[in-house]
């Protein structure tokens, strides 16, 4: 199901730049984009809408306004120029808070945080073991080449750091995208991977076995960090460390 995304803003320039960034998102669908919250706040009470990007210095209502206004809100990502408003934001449950100039490594860091909100969870039949539940998929998103390239993480083999930039293995292919391992790590879920080197993140479920120096990863050798060395001991060889 897409994401049905209002867009209020009254600055028409930062209006065409999150449009231009949406467009190559697919799971998000553009309903409408307002210039002011009153007309949002009608739209909101005729259509259903899951996620507003929002500024929140606007003339007449304001963006924290209008979403106090509401019984319901949807998620929010406030957008503006000043950061002073964010604590305010943060305060109404803001999923996310995007400054202005918005890049677009940084909004999609943002939607990747609705994307794993709008995750359909399991329900489970009283006779079903609750201690094995079945394994969601869990995605990011990563800019390549002018395009925007959903990975499931299951596919995943290695994340590798190269300066600035990152190489995402898979089964299928490396995709390399302009951003920082830390950032990468923030979006990844914390029980399904370990950062072990300040280059390199590993899936847990992908290790084949555990050196002190190094970690075995789909026949493949990767470096243990020396500040890294502790948290793989604890985490492969318990007993020993």
């Amino acid at each position: 199901m897409p994401i049905r995304t209002l867009i209020v803003d009254d600055e028409p320039h930062a209006v065409d730049v999150i449009k231009r960034y949406l467009q190559q998102v697919p799971e998000l669908e553009l309903v409408a984009a307002y210039p002011n919250a009153i007309q949002a706040f009608q739209e909101l009470k005729k259509n259903k809408i899951d996620l507003i990007l929002l500024d929140i210095n606007m003339p007449g209502l304001s963006g924290t306004d209008l979403i106090r206004s509401l019984q319901h809100p949807p998620m929010v990502i406030f957008t503006t120029a000043y950061q002073e408003y964010a604590i305010e934001g943060f305060d109404l449950n803001a999923t996310d808070y995007l400054l202005k100039p918005i890049s677009f490594d940084r909004f999609l860091r943002a939607v990747d945080k609705v994307m794993n909100l709008t995750k359909p969870k399991t329900i489970y039949p009283p006779e079903h073991d609750i201690t094995q539940p079945a394994a969601q998929p869990f995605y990011i998103y990563l800019r390549v080449d002018r395009q925007v390239i959903k990975i499931d993480t299951e596919e995943i083999r290695w994340i590798e750091s190269d300066k600035d930039y990152i190489k995402v293995i898979t089964k299928k292919s490396t995709y390399v995208t302009k951003q920082k391992i830390s950032a990468m790590e923030n979006l990844l879920p914390i029980s399904a991977f370990l950062r072990i080197h300040r280059s390199f993140i590993i899936p847990l479920n992908k290790v084949e076995g555990y050196n002190p120096n190094y970690l075995v990863v789909d026949n493949k050798r990767i470096p243990i960090g020396r500040n890294y060395k502790q948290i793989c001991a604890e985490k492969f060889n318990p007993g020993q460390s």
